[in-house]
């Protein structure tokens, strides 16, 4: 583990920003960015535009370390390159930002209200290839739909599990139990969410360092007494589906808590926009979810 990535995650100002989409969603960010499916064939071809949209988001000046503190990438991401370095290497040697990785493989389907990751084959092979690439940490995805206590311990139990192999492989997990935004029960997950994460971070030794991802909570600094926990490094926030403002407008509500958005993040950049237009775009909403990440 770097101990100035480390403290620069810990102690930093500023969020995180995920540009790991994958698989299935990849075409979705694509069409968001501007490039039809008629622009590319293949999944070949379609991972060389989305590394082009990435690579621009990267390389603009708006993405900077005065307001981003990490990036999280998924695999294809990390094996290629910006001007002749890994992106990982790119991130940290360059921008100073700090280079996470997505591992999950997706989600199984909904069972007891909530979504389990699907096994993640050559987890081990994976984690040794980010420790060359020069990745601090990592990040999977659960999903919860319902207030259902047997389903929420099993993804929390899940999400520590895999997390005990990352932190033995020398990396630092992003725990990311997803709560719907559009649940029913959304504040009566968190109470369940909540206590099954303090129940697992409890049997975590005291040298153990993690890192939550959640969804902004329905009551207003929810998560702030996980954030006083050493073990804890930061707790940060997806955007979950809210628009951009939304989002913001919540998180900022919510002291301490900083962003790890991807969808917010990338709302209105086009392929199509001048690099001006382009830069001008991306720079007022990294100001926006930074302001709204330093409360």
């Amino acid at each position: 583990m770097n101990q100035e990535q480390l403290d620069r995650i810990r102690t930093g100002k500023g969020f995180i920003a995920a540009l790991d989409q994958s698989g299935g969603s990849t075409p979705k960010a694509l069409l968001q960015y501007g490039i039809t499916e008629d622009r590319y064939t293949g999944d070949e071809e379609m991972f060389v535009r989305v590394h082009e949209m990435r690579t621009r988001i990267i390389q603009s000046p708006a993405f900077s370390s005065a307001s981003i503190l990490g990036a999280i990438l998924f695999e294809n991401t990390m094996d290629r390159k910006i001007e002749g370095l890994y992106t990982a290497q790119y991130l940290w040697e360059k921008k100073e930002i700090v280079p996470f990785l997505k591992i999950d493989q997706g989600l199984a389907d909904v069972d007891g209200g909530v979504q389990i990751m699907k096994p993640i084959p050559g987890l081990d092979e994976l984690l040794a290839r980010a420790n060359e690439r020069g990745i601090f940490g990592t990040k999977m995805r659960s999903v919860i739909k319902e207030a259902n206590p047997e389903g929420i311990r099993k993804v929390v139990e899940q999400q520590f599990e895999l997390g005990k192999r990352i932190i033995a492989a020398g990396l630092v997990p992003i725990i990311e139990p997803e709560v719907d935004i559009h649940s029913a029960d959304k504040a009566e997950s968190e109470e369940l969410l909540k206590a099954e994460i303090r129940k697992q971070v409890d049997l975590l030794p005291s040298e153990d360092r993690i890192m939550l991802k959640l969804s902004i909570p329905t009551k207003d600094d929810f998560y702030r007494d996980l954030m006083d926990d050493p073990r804890i490094v930061r707790v940060v926030a997806l955007s979950g589906g809210y628009e951009r403002d939304d989002a913001n407008a919540r998180l900022a509500r919510n002291h301490g808590l900083i962003a790890s958005f991807s969808r917010a993040l990338a709302e209105g950049l086009t392929a199509q926009q001048s690099d001006e237009s382009f830069n001008q775009m991306l720079s007022e909403t990294v100001q926006s979810i930074y302001e709204a990440s330093i409360t």
